[in-house]
């Protein structure tokens, strides 16, 4: 029987996180923060010390870039170059940061994606064919997901971070590769954006001895920040060689739009005239690009090495601190810190309430389905930007919760978050 799908979409409850919608819009679903972006801004009227911006490097108010954001912006303006790089929109400039980027990554080459998460599902979707398999880590981006889920062909899941598990899915894979004429591609994360875990880059590269495939990480969250120049996780495990493709974002260290994939010379030819997204969408624009060179050359430099040390110093206190507290962080190496919680949404609404309106500190709550079912967490991001002082405020903070959540303090309703605006 015919339905019309506004109908349908009227009559349901929202979707995992949608459901929530109308008690969490502007307060926990889109909050407006202001001000100048950092770990002091205002939300709700109030100051608030914050926790969620994955500016990791601090660089989203270094003078120098936004100088040179500033100038790019009107030596170019937003438009120019007009067109896809196919088409109108190929430059020197974005030649010239793709050289830059494939030096810095040891890689052949480079080409530049104007939104990194289009970019990653297009790199999938052109590197694969129906004979060719895919390999992948239950726990990957929705990016990755989403680019894997448009493969014709086979793809298996291993168990996150689980290489038994990854070798016993790959030796089936390469058999059925084997027999379909295909090949296998083998995709993870460098480090895992809500949990702070590293992919198992290492052990995954190790199987190479034993089998034959090609290897691809998402190191969104690893670029600029891991291994002893900034080069990603791969630098981190010494295993740059054998990521065969590697994927870097520009949202995360460099605090700003896009993001690139490096690999061998022809392999990044073949992706240029096969990605869709690149292909049929609009280059990056030259402003950016600009400010992304300036951003890069910060971070291959002696002032890139004292940031990521800050950051470093940031993050090991403050998850020192919470297991200290007592509190689950898990298994996070990584900057991204979550915080797990005993309790239900109903509880962790109101703690996360009580932290912005009473302690003034603002971060995220995490559920399903951007996590696993039945996890809750408070994602902590430390920055290069935040202080010593920044830390213990939030320890201390964290220390009087676990107290009165034992106490039974946030057992209450959810409040209406339209009083509380």
């Amino acid at each position: 029987m015919y339905k019309d799908i506004f109908e349908k979409i009227m009559a349901s409850t929202g979707g995992p996180i949608g459901q929530y919608r109308e008690k969490a819009e502007g307060y926990f679903a889109f909050p407006k923060l202001e001000g100048e972006l950092g770990p002091h801004m205002r939300f709700n009227g109030q100051e608030v010390l914050c926790w969620s911006l994955n500016n990791y490097l601090g660089l989203a108010n270094h003078p120098e870039i936004r100088k040179a954001d500033a100038e790019g912006a009107a030596r170019w303006g937003m438009a120019y170059p007009m067109g896809s790089r196919m088409l109108t929109g190929h430059t020197s400039l974005h030649e010239k940061f793709e050289r830059m980027l494939a030096e810095f990554e040891c890689k052949e080459a480079a080409f530049l994606y104007n939104f990194g998460y289009q970019g990653i599902v297009s790199t999938i979707d052109a590197l694969v064919g129906r004979h060719d398999v895919i390999v992948y880590d239950a726990e990957c981006h929705a990016c990755l997901l989403d680019g894997i889920r448009l493969h014709i062909g086979e793809k298996y899941k291993f168990r996150h971070n689980n290489i038994a598990d990854c070798e016993k899915v790959l030796a089936r894979a390469c058999k059925v590769a084997d027999e379909n004429g295909g090949g296998v591609l083998v995709i993870t994360e460098g480090v895992f954006g809500m949990t702070g875990a590293l992919g198992i880059l290492d052990q995954i590269v190790a199987l190479k001895e034993k089998y034959k495939f090609r290897f691809m990480i998402d190191d969104a969250h690893g670029f600029g920040v891991m291994g002893p120049h900034g080069r990603g996780t791969s630098e981190h495990f010494g295993v740059m060689d054998g990521v065969d493709l590697y994927i870097g974002a520009y949202a995360k260290s460099m605090a700003t739009i896009g993001g690139f994939v490096a690999s061998k010379k022809e392999i990044i030819t073949y992706l240029r005239y096969n990605m869709r997204s690149q292909m049929y969408a609009k280059a990056l624009p030259m402003p950016i690009v600009e400010g992304c060179i300036k951003r890069l050359e910060i971070i291959n430099s002696p002032e890139g090495d004292q940031r990521r040390a800050q950051l470093w110093k940031v993050t090991r206190r403050l998850q020192e601190g919470f297991r200290e507290l007592g509190y689950e962080i898990g298994p996070a190496e990584a900057c991204v810190t979550p915080v797990h919680l005993a309790c239900g949404i109903n509880q962790a609404s109101n703690i996360a309430v009580d932290l912005r309106e009473n302690y003034h500190i603002f971060c995220s709550i995490v559920t399903y389905p951007v996590i696993p079912p039945g996890m809750l967490i408070f994602r902590i991001i430390p920055t290069a930007a935040h202080s010593m002082e920044d830390v213990e405020r939030t320890l201390d903070a964290f220390r009087d919760i676990k107290e009165r959540l034992a106490r039974g303090e946030y057992d209450k309703e959810i409040p209406d978050m339209a009083i509380i605006k």
